[in-house]
This record gives C-alpha cells, structure tokens and sequence, in this order.
C-alpha cells in the first residue's frame, strides 16, 4: 500500500512513517519543516520527502492519507484530499489499528519527560531480551557494543514482536509508546493517546501546556481521564506521589491498580512524607542524581543501584517510573538498574554536541518553564565549577501565545548567563518580560533578550571562556544555531 504522510518530520509521524515501512508499506511524505535528526532518519530508510503541502504531492493518488495534526481546513492539500474523496487518516487511528491492536500496550503520558521515558522503558526490555516495540518521539543515542540493540535503537521507532515469547507474562507481545496528549487530527480532537487503550500506564506529570488547543488545566486533565478510563482493572497505574494535578484526575474515577513513586534526598523536607505514601523509591547517593539506589517498598530486598551518565532530578523520577513499569512486566529491578546503568540517552536532551577548548555545547529539547528550570538544576550539578550559559528560543505554540511569560525568567535563574531569543512576530514583548524581571532582582546582566541568532552567536563567542558550558534549549530547528555556534567558537 502506499501511504503518503502530511507532516511527516514531526517526531511522532517520522516515527509512525518508520513503522508503516517495517509493515512492508511504500511511504512518502511532505513537510514544511524538513530538518534532523528526524529527516536523516527518514531519508535512510528511503522514504521520499517533498518540500511543502502540494497538491501534486497526492498525484498519483496514494491508497491512503495520513494526516498530521499541524495540517488544517483551508490548506490547498487538504481541501484537495476532501474533494476528491482520497481516503484519509489521523497518526494515532493508524498507528492503533495497523499495530496497537494485538499488543500490550504501555503507554508514557505526562507534560515532561515522556520521551526520555519511553526511551529507557524500551530500551530497558530490550536490554532484558524481550523484543518490544516502541515508538519514540525522539532519536535514541546507543554507546554498546551489542548488535542487538545498536540494530534496533539505530531509529526512533521499531515493530518488535507481535507476540510476546514468555505467553504467561502477558497475552500478546509488547509495544512501549510515548502518549502525546495533542490533538489527533483536524477531524479528531481528541488526545493521542486515547487511541491507544493502553495495559500499563506511567503518568509521569500533569502541567498546562498547549494553550492553543486546550483552555485550562482542567480540560487536559478531562483527556487523561478518557485515557485512564479505558485501562483495564488487570493493568497498572505508575504516578509520582504528591502530584496534585494527577489526583485530581484520578479523582475523576479510576478502575486500575496505583504505584506511587518517589524520589528520596536527604536534602528535602517532603522526602519523610513520600517514604510514607510510595510504592516505589529512588534514594540519591550523589545529589546531582548520576547514582541512586532503586527499591520496592512492599520486597525491602529488592533494591538495585543505577550508575549512569545522566544527571538532574527529573531524569531520576524518569528512571524509577521506568524501572516500576519494567518491573510490572516481568523484568528484575537488578535487570532494569544494570540496563539504565548502560543508557546513553537520546538526542537533544542534554547531548554533548561539541567541546571547543573546554567550552561544552550541549543542545537540549527544553521549552516550558519547568523543563527549562530541571534541565539547568541537572546541569548546574553534574558541571559544577563550569559557568552555565543558557540560550533559548521560545518557539512552542504555548510560549509564543505568552502563556508562561511570567515564569521564563526565573525557569532560567540557574544559569549563570541566559540569553533569550525574541523572533519577529512575538507579540507579547519577551525583551520587557525579561528586563522588568532583572530589574525585580537587581540585576542588568545575567538575562538579556536578542533578535538575531547571529548576535547571539557572536555575544556568545566573544564572552566565553575556558571551563564554560553552553545549553542551547529549543524544540526546533533554530535556524541551525547548534553549528554555526561551534564553528564561530573554533574561528576564535
């Protein structure tokens, strides 16, 4: 069957588009945000992208269309698609009826750190021999030596088996999906992940977000429960505790099994309170969470340490929900600890793109205040005695509505210099946002609004030193900064 995908370099259509040519499917694409890693990726599996949303991209006509949820009423491609009666889909109806259906789904849902999760679950089954499907919202960095999994994570997205081997631990074969609460479609509002009736669920958090489609908190937390009303009583639940817009939710009703889960620092005044209320927990032997010790609160032996490569609280509390819904499918936590202690992680979360005479420049995916304020603790800890630059675009629907302006500047009061990108357009005013904020705290240098990546490029090769690090935090493109930086860096 030929499938053409419109917008099909999002990350979750390239990952879809990847899985429908595992299916045996011709796949071709259009998108007007053509850029890596997710091109690279698609162009490698020879998939043919065209630039734009062109009628003539649906001549001939393709068996079927699927339709991302950037495309709308109105688009010549669109309207043309209608007229003519080509038969159409959204991702998520695809994705559940060509691969969901037979499968044990575990499904990854929340504001933050869905990706990074999805990653470690699946790659933390792999790591334990079951050969899991998995669609990722993102490109999985491998540091192995085993062929196995440099095969299956060299993508964003992998078939796995359709039935699982071990029929006693589950009726049918696995599939570990990052559960986007974004619309489906144009013709379908509804959540992503409503489609995809999962077994196991991690609600990994719960913040307002996608203000362009979503009113309120409230009409957000309204999806989770369509999600969490289809889960069944034989299924599992896996929340952080003391989340309060997740209990909100649950509130609301809920027919399956909780696990709580915790992350405990000596530090914190609450970690005597959550010890109490968790079935899980993850106690921080180095604050900057590069190690801690995993346990289940119901089996005092069974616990297991996770040494690894990652740091910042969040990806600890990414880690035990990971390790918990592991654990619920038949894998050990000394299994899943071993597995997360050789995880490398993914691209764009504080991946090291390049060290220019000891200046590091990392590039991370980061666009909501609190994703920007974890990421910049995370970094803060394991570069200690590195002075922290943070450069970022707010280039997200809901930050560029000005919904979170209030809180940008102090999400970014870690860093010890925060230069802000302010594109054309951005009716809000970021540069009075960010300067009233300096005045409030008396000071006129540490965050400063540009509207040119060029000048942002040259304040930036012109004041670091030796010894810097530099976190560039967008979820786009921007305008290919991540290069050019390193190339002004090395002409100095």
């Amino acid at each position: 069957m030929h499938i053409h995908i419109l917008g099909i370099c999002g990350t979750f259509m390239g990952s879809l588009a990847l899985l429908a040519c595992e299916l045996g499917h011709t796949v071709t694409g259009s998108d007007t945000n053509v850029y890596p890693p997710m091109s690279t990726q698609l162009e490698n599996a020879g998939v043919t992208i065209e630039e734009g949303y062109l009628v003539k991209h649906l001549q001939p006509a393709p068996d079927l269309v699927v339709v991302g949820n950037a495309m709308k009423r109105g688009m010549d491609v669109i309207e043309y698609m209608l007229d003519t009666g080509l038969r159409y889909t959204s991702g998520p109806q695809f994705l559940s009826e060509q691969v969901l259906q037979s499968r044990h789904v575990i499904a990854v849902a929340g504001t933050h750190g869905k990706t990074t999760t999805t990653t470690m679950l699946a790659w933390i089954l792999h790591y334990a021999g079951i050969d899991t499907g998995f669609l990722i919202g993102g490109v999985p960095l491998v540091n192995t030596t085993d062929e196995h999994l440099q095969r299956v994570f060299a993508h964003s997205s992998y078939l796995g088996a359709e039935k699982a081997d071990n029929d006693t631990a589950a009726p049918s074969g696995y599939f570990v999906i990052e559960a986007d609460e974004y619309d489906s479609a144009f013709f379908d509002k509804r959540s992503k992940f409503v489609h995809y009736r999962p077994r196991t669920a991690i609600l990994n958090n719960l913040e307002f977000d996608h203000a362009d489609i979503f009113a309120d908190l409230n009409a957000i937390q309204t999806q989770f429960h369509h999600m969490v009303r289809m889960i069944p009583s034989t299924g599992k639940i896996i929340m952080p505790a003391a989340t309060i817009s997740l209990e909100e939710t649950l509130a609301k009703g809920v027919w399956t099994p909780i696990w709580r889960t915790a992350v405990l620092d000596a530090a914190s005044a609450e970690t005597s309170d959550l010890k109490d209320h968790s079935d899980w927990q993850a106690e921080l032997i180095f604050d900057d969470g590069s190690q801690f010790r995993v346990s289940l609160t119901a089996d005092k032996t069974a616990s297991a340490i996770v040494d690894w490569g990652m740091s910042g609280i969040h990806n600890v509390n990414n880690a035990l929900v990971a390790v918990a819904a592991a654990y619920d499918v038949g894998v050990s936590i000394s299994t899943a600890c071993a597995a997360l202690s050789a995880f490398a992680g993914i691209k764009r979360r504080m991946e090291l793109i390049g060290d220019v005479n000891d200046i590091l420049v990392f590039d991370d995916f980061a666009h909501h205040p609190t994703a920007i304020t974890t990421t910049l603790d995370g970094a803060k800890k394991k570069l200690a005695g590195r002075r922290i630059w943070a450069i970022i675009e707010p280039r997200s629907n809901t930050m560029k509505m000005g919904i979170h302006q209030d809180s940008l500047a102090e999400s970014a009061a870690l860093a010890d210099h925060a230069l802000w990108y302010e594109p054309a357009g951005l009716e809000w005013g970021l540069k009075d946002v960010i300067e009233n904020a300096n005045i409030a705290s008396h000071s006129n240098h540490q965050q400063q609004v540009m509207s040119s990546v060029d000048t942002i490029i040259e304040h930036i090769s012109s004041h670091a030193q030796a010894g810097d690090a530099i976190v560039v935090m967008s979820n786009g493109g921007f305008e290919g900064i991540h290069q050019r930086l390193l190339t002004a860096l090395r002409d100095k």
